[in-house]
């Protein structure tokens, strides 16, 4: 089977593991340093579950201070050092090492400052996305990304991650999002990027700190964005006979100027795995379906929605339901938002996170659905139609290798299909491990090598997340 490598771990810092660990005792309280080899396993892998290290250790600080002083430690004795959020990446972000340290922030989990003057929110990076709108939902406000794992994920993630969600069609993913943020470097220093400011003086840092998938920084604080609440919100489903025809009314929408708050795909294998479990009332005797969303005043929805159902009819849209009622709409919602879990109650899976032009997406639909059947598998397709951002799901055995490296081999085509029809690797779930060596399809070796000398401006010993994003070839050498 041809896995993914690994980078081989260091026999140096192997060796040394006890010292390595009293170490790091004498800088974290012992109920934040995890060392029971029993107790690490749940830190072997994240939500790309197909593969897994088990690290050497893990921390996990309460305060800014400490995350310096363990990150400093670390660094000054060359040992690995893996940031963890929540550990949902479906692209092996978090995975481990063996001679890493993972430095997860679940701990540091407040809200320390709501400011509604200047509609601002700052958090400790363990808190959940959810939990922000959650926190401010009284007061008229809310917090725009909304990936579906949004009760679990952690702002870092966020932020590493560059994460979006459904909502992200109109008011954009992490990073139009992200205000400031407090990072902790790799010899220690902490520094403040950006703040309450709608922009900050000098070097856009915060904007090439997000999306970095942790290989800058450990970021411990963020300050982010609220909206207020729109004075109302509907959600629509659209029936359609085919993936195609869907595809191409998403094109028409937003080629018209219209621009929902989101618009959702889903194919029939996915509404019919999403309405067994949630019940949402998605339409069963249609090939495709369009969640689409309209907000603002009742007559604001109104000329929209008529907008865009005059464009679907023109695309023969077999069947129009309106959401009636909140819980109506709350139960749409929820169908959406748990498609990936739905799907791991009927098959192991691997979601991939393509991202193509619009008026691509029905030729991509189509190639997507070819690559998956001549690998003989089989992949339901659920994603962020409005900005291009597709999730395939490829449906496979995981406990057959043969099948599971099909699963691998169908995803890297699909995704190359998607820089083919002239997008890109990833629009909200990040490199990782899983698309790493499919960057020089994207990319140049003058484009990759640009890219590690930032990098190296933060970490020249790779010592932060290695292994992930980067060809192994472009970072230190050996893999297992």
């Amino acid at each position: 089977m041809n896995e993914i490598a690994f980078l081989t771990p260091d026999p140096d810092v192997l060796a040394r593991r006890e010292a390595i660990v009293a170490g790091l005792a004498d800088l974290a309280p012992a109920e934040a340093l995890v060392t029971d080899p029993r107790e690490l396993v749940p830190f072997e892998t994240d939500a790309f579950t197909a593969y897994r290290r088990v690290p050497l250790a893990v921390v996990l600080p309460g305060t800014t201070e400490e995350v310096a002083a363990v990150l400093a430690y670390c660094a000054e004795q060359g040992v690995p050092v893996v940031p963890r959020g929540a550990g949902t990446s479906l692209a092996g972000g978090a995975i481990p090492q063996e001679d890493a340290v993972v430095i997860g922030v679940s701990r540091m989990n407040r809200i320390l400052e709501i400011d509604h003057d200047n509609r601002t929110c700052t958090v400790q990076a363990g808190v959940t996305n959810l939990a922000i709108s959650d926190r401010v939902a009284a007061d008229g406000f809310f917090y725009a990304p909304d990936p579906s794992s949004q009760l679990a994920c952690t702002i870092a993630g966020n932020i590493g991650m560059n994460s979006g969600g459904a909502h992200c069609l109109k008011y954009g993913v992490t990073t139009n999002n992200l205000l400031g943020a407090k990072v902790v470097l790799l010899d220690g220093t902490i520094v403040d990027l950006g703040g309450k400011a709608l922009d900050a003086p000098g070097l856009d840092l915060l904007g090439l700190l997000c999306g970095s998938e942790g290989q800058l920084g450990i970021i411990t604080e963020a300050t982010v964005r609220l909206l207020a609440r729109p004075e109302g919100a509907r959600p629509v489903l659209f029936g359609f006979d085919s993936s195609e025809v869907a595809g191409a009314c998403v094109s028409e929408i937003i080629g018209a100027g219209i621009i929902p708050v989101a618009i959702e795909f889903m194919d029939k294998p996915a509404i019919e795995i999403c309405e067994a479990f949630a019940k949402a009332g998605y339409p069963l005797d249609v090939e495709a379906l369009l969640i689409i969303e309209v907000e603002g005043s009742e007559a604001e929805m109104d000329d929209m929605l008529a907008r865009i159902i005059a464009i679907a009819r023109r695309h023969g849209v077999a069947s129009i339901k309106e959401s009636q009622s909140a819980t109506e709409a709350a139960q749409i919602w929820k169908g959406r938002k748990s498609a990936f879990g739905a799907t791991g109650r009927i098959a192991d899976y691997i979601c991939m996170d393509g991202t193509v032009p619009l008026g691509q997406l029905s030729h991509v639909l189509r190639e997507t659905y070819r690559i998956v059947a001549g690998y003989g598998l089989r992949v339901a397709n659920v994603f962020h139609a409005g900005d291009g951002n597709m999730h395939p799901l490829i449906l496979y055995d995981v406990n057959d290798p043969a099948e599971a490296e099909k699963a691998e081999l169908a995803g890297a085509d699909i995704l190359r299909l998607c820089v083919d029809a002239g997008g890109c690797l990833t629009g909200e779930h990040g490199v990782g491990i899983e698309k790493r060596d499919l960057m020089l399809h994207q990319f140049s070796e003058t484009d990759l090598n640009q890219q590690m000398a930032v990098r190296a401006a933060f970490d020249p010993g790779w010592i932060l997340n290695p292994s992930k994003v980067f060809p192994l070839s472009f970072s230190r050498q050996g893999a297992s």
